[in-house]
């Protein structure tokens, strides 16, 4: 089966309510999605969502892209995804969430051509539920506890706190989150990038008494060094995220006992696949791994719950919420996430199928 066409679209879809994050508030969720088409008259889909001040490249880089991978993919095996990657890599050397986009389109229609879903294609699920991690942006206190505790109403049992560099603000958000859901969510934060190394240790140092599973990326992501004096000066696990891109800069965290915990996602990482592979080396390191992204549409979240369901070293709080964000998809059966968990089925593929009308009003170029 060979690829006939590879068809990148933009869809610009708007959140239920803006979103207050480090890096702004996001009202609009411009994603790439992938449609790749067989001789078979399989098609194949794939989606990234690519987020401002964390994504190293736009919605329209991804765009152009993948429109310059798709020639050098061109007659490709469908079913080679070895010799697909490898072409893509020979093509441009870093472009990794185009080429995720393109991957995971790829897998779609192999495991569609042979009946299956994707997580048997990887190998298997080990687990069919996934416990999902809740979020609070840069809120006020009193805001941050009272959207806290409806999480946990709706079954969620952890939840990532945004923090913004060393306001202590923050620190009285997570003492107010705590204090109103008390033992029942493990609660972790998120500075994304945003702290002082000056400020770094004393600051994360206060947040010790909150019972914190992890602290995620205090430091800017080339700080590597850095953050493994910070990590040896903290009573906290410390999680890299934006840190993690390529196998070379999990080494290098690895090397330099940078992290305790390790966060992946596809959309960074460049498919599924190489993913997968670098849960397998962080977990042969030692290192515990999160996956997922907080903005996404459905295909993206069932690509990082796949990834999760088919790795045993992923930890439980998944952060693949995305459409729990989203106003409106492009699928037939938006993901269900409202109980904290997702699950996976058994149709092929990735389960779920295109809506050309929901498509339609969503879409960018």
């Amino acid at each position: 089966m060979r690829i006939t066409a590879v068809e990148p679209i933009i869809v610009e879809v708007p959140t239920r309510e803006p979103v207050k994050g480090v890096h702004g508030v996001t009202s609009v969720q411009r994603s790439v999605l992938v449609r790749l088409a067989t001789d078979r008259d399989v098609v194949g889909w794939g989606n990234v969502d690519p987020s401002p001040g964390y994504t190293l490249m736009s919605a329209n880089e991804i765009h152009a892209a993948i429109r310059s991978l798709a020639p050098v993919l061109a007659g490709q095996d469908v079913m080679n995804l070895t010799v697909a990657l490898a072409t893509m890599d020979r093509a441009l050397t870093n472009a990794y969430e185009a080429k995720a986009a393109i991957e995971m389109a790829l897998c779609d229609a192999k495991a569609r051509v042979l009946g299956i879903p994707v997580h048997v294609l990887l190998g298997g699920a080990a687990r069919s539920e996934i416990p999902l991690n809740a979020w609070i942006g840069t809120v006020p206190p009193e805001q941050a506890a009272a959207e806290a505790l409806i999480w946990l109403e709706r079954g969620f049992r952890s939840a990532k706190i945004k923090l913004d560099g060393a306001d202590p603000a923050g620190i009285q958000r997570v003492a107010a989150v705590r204090d109103a859901v008390g033992s029942r969510m493990a609660l972790r934060v998120d500075f994304n990038e945003s702290l002082p190394m000056a400020d770094a240790i004393s600051f994360i140092r206060q947040l010790e008494p909150y019972d914190l599973t992890l602290v995620e990326q205090p430091l800017a992501r080339d700080r590597i060094a850095d953050m493994a004096v910070v990590r040896r000066g903290i009573g906290i696990k410390l999680m890299a995220d934006e840190s993690v891109v390529g196998p070379a800069s999990l080494i290098d965290i690895i090397r330099r006992e940078a992290a305790d915990i390790v966060k992946v996602k596809v959309m960074k990482q460049g498919g599924l696949t190489p993913t997968i592979e670098m849960v397998q080396i962080a977990a042969a390191a030692g290192l515990g791994v999160v996956i997922g992204h907080g903005f996404g549409l459905t295909l993206s979240t069932l690509a990082e719950a796949t990834v999760a369901a088919v790795c045993p070293a992923v930890l439980d709080g998944c952060e693949a919420v995305g459409p729990l964000k989203m106003a409106a998809d492009i699928v037939d059966e938006p993901a269900v996430l409202d109980r904290g968990v997702i699950r996976l089925g058994n149709r092929p593929g990735f389960g779920v199928e295109i809506d050309p009308r929901a498509l339609a009003r969503v879409r960018g170029m």
